[in-house]
């Protein structure tokens, strides 16, 4: 596959910062982006939504974006209509996907009814539970357990609860953080990730990490300000286990509609090898400790050329036919 000239693309903002609990990383991956794509000679600036309206971009002359944000405004959808009425195109999955992704509740549902395997879950509302219904969860679930936010990224306000007592400042927690809690039955055993580069029949997945963290806790801190996290790539499954993880990651990517890039995190039971889907994740990190451009690297794409690839396939959900023609 030949290279796109950098200069075809034309001005590129690189979205980044953002007003997510994620805006710390946001700026670590944008920053990182944004200096690969102008090694490669691209025409690229940094763009922060949190400080600059998104008109702007059109009044600037941009003609694509790369969205470097991560979480809420950033990869729910509400940029990605944005710059769909603003009609630029912008890098990864379209409004419907985004929307649907980013709420581990709705994804839980969509894979469901496609037959694909997923932890089971009971979901709290906010000011709508009581104690005796927090305290019943593990009884449903069993012990330990996850209970994150439903639309919250990065690890942030997750917790593994080991025994009733922890239950309600668990949920607490993550209800600051978001109207809806997910409760997850907890799957002892392997945890990977697998990527996903472009849309519907033509998506691949890229090699398999496995993630080996310290006691097991892959959180926040592990995930980007430590050294201590082991990701094996080649991930070292047995034979056989890789693959299907990778047709199980494809399927899950491509019933949600997502295009572009992804990731999604699977864990694999330790007693049945069986994998389980836990999220997607349609803005992945770009940072120096991000799981996308690693896994790029062992298929032999350069962080440099990754970005540059992604920005070719930047697109609008609803471009004229004639565009999409051309």
């Amino acid at each position: 596959m030949n290279a796109p000239d950098p200069r075809s693309f034309g001005k590129v903002a690189v979205l980044m910062g953002g007003q997510s609990a994620e805006r710390e990383v946001s700026l670590m991956s944008g920053s990182g982006v944004l200096k690969a794509l102008q090694s490669k000679g691209v025409d690229a600036h940094a763009f922060d939504p949190a400080d600059r309206d998104l008109a702007e971009l059109k009044r600037k002359g941009f003609k694509r974006c790369f969205i470097a944000l991560h979480g809420r405004f950033g990869e729910d959808g509400t940029v990605q209509g944005a710059l769909e009425l603003l009609r630029i195109p912008y890098t990864g999955s379209g409004v419907m996907a985004s929307a649907l992704s980013i709420d581990k509740v709705m994804t839980k549902r969509v894979w469901l009814a496609e037959g694909l395997p997923t932890p089971k879950f009971k979901l709290l509302r906010r000011g709508k539970y009581t104690r005796e219904q927090v305290r019943a969860v593990p009884d449903e679930l069993e012990l330990p357990l996850i209970v994150k936010p439903a639309r919250e990224g990065s690890s942030i306000g997750v917790a593994k609860v080991q025994g009733y007592s922890e239950m309600q400042d668990a949920v607490a927690a993550a209800a600051a953080l978001d109207a809806d809690v997910l409760c997850e039955q907890f799957i002892a055993g392997d945890e990977v990730t697998c990527p996903v580069l472009g849309a519907g029949d033509e998506a691949r997945a890229l090699p398999v990490i496995r993630i080996v963290a310290p006691e097991g806790n892959y959180d926040y801190q592990n995930k980007y300000f430590t050294d201590d996290t082991k990701y094996l790539v080649p991930c070292g499954l047995p034979e056989g286990e890789e693959a299907a993880i990778q047709d199980l990651v494809l399927k899950a990517y491509r019933v949600l509609g997502c295009r572009g890039w992804g990731r999604a995190d699977v864990m694999i039971d330790a007693k049945t090898r069986k994998p389980w889907l836990l999220e997607i994740n349609t803005s992945p990190g770009m940072t120096g400790h991000s799981l996308v451009p690693m896994s790029a690297r062992a298929a032999g794409i350069s962080y440099e050329d990754l970005c540059v690839l992604l920005l070719a396939g930047a697109a609008l959900d609803n471009e004229p036919m004639e565009a999409q023609a051309n």
